[in-house]
C-alpha cells in the first residue's frame, strides 16, 4: 500500500473511532442540526486548506492565512455597508486576497526571505493594521442580501457547501491534469530539475502564494455570509487548522507530494474535533493542543517514511 493510501486509511480510521466514541458517549452529537452546522462551518476551512496545501507542496509555508482571511472579510463587509454592490464587494475581497498573496510571494521568491519569516511578518502587519482600523469592533448592519447570498438559509447553506466542494474538485483536477498543476509538484520535488526543464520556479512560487491569498479570501466570503455581523478576529487560528489539514492529509513538508482526498479527510477530522470536545465535556481549549499534536504526528510519520525509503 502506498504512503498516500496508508495515510487515507489512517484518517478514515481516526474519523471512525472518533465517531464511534461520540455515538457511545454523546449520541446527541448526531442531531441533524448539529451535523449541518459542522458541515457548513467546515466549508471555509476546506477552501483555505487548498491554498495552504499547494504552498506546502512547494516546500514553503504560509502562516498569514488567518490574517488575510480577517482583512478580506472586513473589507468586504465595510464595502457593502458603504453601499458598494455585493458582487463587487466580494470580487474586491478576492482581488485583495490575491494582492496580499502576491506580497508574500515576492518576499519569498524574489527577496528570498524564508517563507516562515516572510509570512509571519505579514501576518503581524495585516493583523495589527486591522486592529488599528477596527479596534476589535464588528462590522454591523450588513444588507439583507449579503447573508447567505440573499437566499433562504436552507438554500444558502447548500450553496456554501457546494461552492467549497466545487473548488476542491476543480483544484484536485487541476493539480493532476493541467500543466500548471503538475509544475507546482515538479518544483516542489526538485526545483533545479524543474529549472533545467524550462520551468521558472520563482514564477511558480509567486503563483502558489497568490493562490493561497485568493483561497483565503474565498474562505472569508463563504464564512462571512453565514452571520449578520463580521468579526475582525474570525480568522484567528485558521492558518494552524489549514496547515494541519494539509499535512495530516499527506502534504509532505519536504515538498512535491500531497493528496487532495487526504486533505479533505483532514478537514473533516479537524472540523469534528472542536464540537466533539464540547459534547464529550472536555474543555474546548484543548482543540488547538490536539491540532498541534496532529501536525507533529503527521510530520513525524512523513519523516520516518522518508528515512525508510532512503
Amino acid at each position: 500500500m502506498s504512503s498516500a493510501w496508508a495515510r487515507t486509511v489512517a484518517l478514515l480510521g481516526a474519523i471512525g473511532v472518533l465517531l464511534a466514541l461520540l455515538a457511545f458517549r454523546a449520541p446527541s452529537f448526531f442531531d441533524a442540526a448539529n451535523l449541518l452546522s459542522i458541515v457548513v462551518g467546515a466549508a471555509p476551512l476546506l477552501v483555505a486548506s487548498l491554498g495552504a496545501t499547494l504552498v506546502i507542496v512547494t516546500r514553503q509555508i504560509d502562516v498569514s492565512i488567518g490574517s488575510q482571511f480577517s482583512l478580506c472579510a472586513v473589507c468586504a463587509g465595510m464595502m457593502v455597508t458603504g453601499g458598494v454592490p455585493i458582487p463587487v464587494a466580494m470580487l474586491s475581497a478576492i482581488v485583495l486576497g490575491a494582492a496580499l498573496g502576491l506580497a508574500n510571494g515576492m518576499l519569498v521568491a524574489v527577496v528570498k526571505l524564508p517563507a516562515i519569516v516572510a509570512t509571519l511578518g505579514t501576518m503581524v502587519i495585516w493583523r495589527e493594521l486591522l486592529r488599528w482600523w477596527r479596534e476589535g469592533e464588528f462590522v454591523h448592519n450588513l444588507p439583507p442580501g449579503f447573508q447567505w447570498f440573499g437566499l433562504p438559509q436552507s438554500i444558502g447553506q447548500v450553496v456554501v457547501v457546494a461552492a467549497a466542494l466545487a473548488l476542491w474538485g476543480a483544484m484536485a483536477l487541476a493539480a493532476r491534469l493541467t500543466h500548471p498543476g503538475r509544475d507546482v509538484f515538479l518544483v516542489g520535488s526538485n526545483p533545479e530539475a524543474a529549472r533545467l526543464l524550462g520551468l521558472r520556479p520563482t514564477r511558480v512560487l509567486v503563483g502558489v502564494f497568490v493562490l493561497s491569498g485568493v483561497t483565503a479570501a474565498l474562505a472569508a466570503v463563504l464564512a462571512s455570509v453565514r452571520f449578520g455581523d463580521i468579526d475582525p478576529g474570525a480568522g484567528s487560528g485558521l492558518e494552524l487548522r489549514a496547515i494541519a489539514a494539509a499535512v495530516v492529509g499527506g502534504a509532505a513538508v519536504s515538498g512535491g507530494r500531497a493528496s487532495m482526498l487526504g486533505m479533505l479527510l483532514g478537514v473533516v477530522l479537524l472540523s469534528i474535533i472542536g464540537p466533539a470536545l464540547v459534547f464529550l465535556g472536555i474543555q474546548p481549549q484543548w482543540e488547538r493542543v490536539i491540532q498541534g499534536l496532529i501536525i507533529l504526528i503527521a510530520v513525524g510519520a512523513d519523516a520516518s517514511a522518508r528515512r525508510s525509503r532512503a
